[in-house]
């Protein structure tokens, strides 16, 4: 019996330490293979068969190598989500500690996510906000963060993030929301994109809403506080 107890936890042990490191595994082969779908597009996609009633595509996206992007992208969506992404390790703790603390008082739950934490989010995860959820996604942005480039990371999200209803990735967003190519992007147009990150269902990159058109503003001369060269070190390491 004590055998058999003893053989029962080890396979047991093997199975958990097996369990944990199989997110690390597939994130690992993320890091050159570009994930073909998300966790958060499939919600979309299955929400979207169902009021529809149908089985026809419901999704836009295009892959985009970062490269083929315009410079003014990736500074956009930093300068908007996460502008310590160069340095932070996948945390701002003085963020999670503030948002912890009005949790605390107000019994909502909100978010301080980095832009490392959102690519996990958007690849494995569903969009319900709970501790154990948050918990979920810190595992795995540690193990983003340990295996990825900075440099991968950006890209992976500027690929996954939502941009407008069914719209996923700068390339499909450029397509259908201003008719051009993600090279192509004026500065007005990354910040516009930008701008609706928060909810890209409610608002319209294309549009001219005071929301769009002020958010939009914001991220503007936060690209210009962070200059044009912000991310230079973390963009121009394809190979790391």
């Amino acid at each position: 019996m004590f055998f058999l107890r003893n053989r029962f936890l080890r396979y047991l042990l093997i199975a958990v330490v097996a369990i944990a490191l199989a997110p690390a595994a597939v994130i690992l082969v993320f890091r050159w293979v570009d994930p073909p779908v998300t966790a958060y597009m499939l919600r979309v996609h299955f929400q979207a068969t169902k009021a529809d009633g149908d089985d026809g595509p419901t999704l836009y996206r295009k892959w985009t190598d970062i490269d083929a992007m315009a410079a003014c992208m990736p500074l956009a969506v930093v300068a908007s989500e996460d502008q310590t992404f160069p340095t932070h390790h996948g945390f701002v703790w003085s963020a999670i500690g503030d948002a912890l603390a009005d949790n605390a008082e107000g019994g909502r739950i909100r978010g301080a996510s980095t832009i490392s934490q959102q690519t996990a989010k958007n690849l494995f995860l569903w969009p319900a906000k709970s501790y154990v959820r948050k918990a979920v996604e810190a595992y795995l942005t540690l193990w983003m963060e340990v295996l990825w480039s900075k440099r991968r990371i950006l890209e992976v999200y500027l690929n996954v993030a939502q941009f407008d209803d069914r719209v996923f990735g700068v390339g499909a967003a450029a397509d259908r929301l201003f008719a051009t190519t993600p090279a192509r992007l004026s500065t007005a147009q990354c910040a516009a994109l930008a701008a609706v990150l928060p909810a890209p269902e409610r608002y319209d990159a294309a549009s001219s809403s005071s929301f769009v058109r002020g958010r939009s503003a914001w991220i503007r001369r936060q690209m210009g506080y962070l200059g044009a060269g912000y991310l230079d070190d973390i963009l121009a390491r394809p190979g790391s």
